[in-house]
């Protein structure tokens, strides 16, 4: 049962944050620790905002995402500054355990790309199976000579790095920069919660930051896309069924900076 001075809270919370259902039951539960789905629910029906206002305009129809296995990595590149200058941020999502990895680097060349893949690879604890990038020259050759001989026989770096590990690298269709929509969601996701919000006056602080939202992210997270579970919580479940898929048990695989 819930209290008059837990319902208070419960309902302020949802009118003054307009979350989900599992938004604010994942939030509250630390204040409130017995709170559960169908109490929560109940809270919501009895104050009559179990249901959220409708926002003007109309819904896009949302499409799912196919479901594949996870090691499935959408991978790529922005731009952020600090008052010490311009960096890129190299942001990599597994497409299903939703777990984040990221660098800073000052340059964006096709070696620091490759530098980047394999620094993942050794991040996570299961094999990766397939990336997906956009078209820009770190990742592919232009559209245009991309079936001339010269191409064709040398091969582009990144595309050789993938092949040295098994990963299958696919491409966004050109000028379709929305189908990588996963990682440019992180990508906003993480310039919110950094540079647009807070002033940097070093690489190294923002560097800081990156790594403590980061780990907060993956470890402390709880993501309705997986049901309550943090992204290495998911990875840990997915580890128990199908530990064909791992390199290391991740119980024993302890992450350092991913900065």
């Amino acid at each position: 049962m819930l209290s008059k001075e837990e319902e208070a809270l419960i309902v302020a919370f949802r009118k003054h944050t307009l979350l989900p259902l599992d938004d604010c039951l994942y939030a509250l539960q630390a204040t409130v620790p017995h709170l559960t789905r169908s109490s929560l629910h109940r809270c919501f029906q009895r104050h009559g905002i179990a249901r959220l206002p409708e926002t003007e305009g109309n819904k896009p129809v949302k499409k799912k995402f196919k479901a594949y296995p996870i090691g499935y990595f959408h991978i790529d590149i922005s731009e952020v500054r600090t008052e010490e200058g311009k960096l890129y941020l190299f942001v990599a999502i597994d497409r299903t355990s939703k777990f984040a990895y990221v660098e800073l680097h000052e340059k964006t060349r096709t070696q620091t790309a490759c530098d980047f893949l394999e620094a993942l690879i050794k991040a996570v604890p299961y094999k990766i199976h397939t990336v997906l990038t956009d078209n820009g020259i770190q990742f592919a050759d232009l559209p245009k000579n991309r079936m001339k001989p010269t191409a064709l026989w040398r091969g582009h770096l990144f595309d050789r790095t993938c092949d040295d590990h098994g990963i299958e690298h696919r491409l966004t269709k050109p000028n379709h920069p929305w189908t990588n929509g996963q990682v440019e969601r992180m990508n906003r996701t993480l310039k919110d919660a950094t540079v647009k919000r807070y002033h940097y006056g070093t690489h190294a602080q923002l560097k800081e930051h990156l790594h403590a939202f980061l780990m907060a992210y993956n470890f402390a997270k709880r993501l309705k896309t997986l049901r309550g579970l943090t992204p290495y919580q998911h990875i840990c479940n997915v580890w128990t069924k199908q530990p064909n898929r791992f390199r290391l048990n991740p119980l024993h695989h302890i992450l350092g900076l991913n900065t």
